[in-house]
């Protein structure tokens, strides 16, 4: 595993699922990690148990003003940033167009969507401070197919892979690794809140045929490491067997 001594990452809907993995995983793996969530109970819990390299910081990433104190935070307490996961995201509620609720779907878009420009818009300052860093955008499948019912999540996850791919155009050449994580479908409370809708293909899935959270976790932390630079700019499709061999989940 890619040794982060010295890194401070900060992880956004590290409560539970891909971001409490990915928390504990980059912790593992030596770095200070900032946990941000609105739950704040829960990542006060989760910091706790990893330990004085752990910071809680409540946040709401629909609100830039939030995320920008969630940096000056990590900033403070840590001497600056190297890396954000960007990994928040909401799936409710799940509606076909025709009854989808405008402000409903339009807070979906401001975290599933906004809350990656918030991210990448507060940390690039403390990044260039640094020399660079790596920002990582957790993408899915619905970003480039159409899901009956996902309106909102398809169309703000979309716009999320371009926000990466215009972040690599514009800040490569100072410094900034983006990429997106394509994981697949994970064992998470998102899948078991998309499963009772059962209203398109994903939701339909068995259980059984998700991967766990720890997979994508482990996966990020390869996407730090030198040997990912070739994906700098696109999205890192985890069902490839090829990936999974590269970042040790596969023989």
């Amino acid at each position: 595993m890619q040794d982060m001594s010295g890194k401070v990452v900060m992880i956004t809907g590290a409560s539970r699922g891909i971001g409490e993995a990915a928390a504990r995983l980059f912790a593992k793996a030596g770095a200070s990690v900032v946990l941000l969530a609105r739950s704040a109970e829960r990542i006060a819990e989760i910091a706790g148990e990893i330990g004085e390299s752990a910071l809680a910081v409540p946040c709401d990433v629909s609100r830039a003003w939030e995320v920008e104190a969630a940096v000056d935070a990590a900033v403070s307490s840590f001497g600056g940033l190297d890396v954000l996961i960007n990994n928040a995201g909401v799936i409710e509620p799940i509606q076909r167009l025709e009854d989808a609720d405008p402000d409903a779907w339009g807070h979906a878009v401001d975290v599933n969507l906004k809350g990656v420009f918030h991210g990448m818009r507060a940390a690039y300052p403390a990044m260039i401070a640094r020399g660079g860093g790596t920002i990582i955008t957790v993408s899915s499948g619905a970003a480039h197919r159409p899901l009956e019912g996902w309106s909102h999540y398809c169309a703000a996850k979309a716009g999320a892979a371009m926000l990466t791919r215009v972040a690599d155009l514009e800040w490569r050449s100072r410094g900034i690794r983006a990429m997106g994580l394509s994981p697949g479908t994970v064992a998470t409370e998102m899948q078991v809140l998309s499963r009772r809708s059962g209203i398109n293909p994903v939701s339909q899935m068995d259980p059984s045929e998700h991967i766990p959270p720890e997979w994508p976790a482990r996966a990020l932390v390869w996407m730090c490491s030198d040997d990912a630079d070739e994906f700098v700019g696109m999205e890192v499709q985890l069902r490839d067997p090829a990936i999974r061999r590269r970042v040790g989940l596969e023989p």
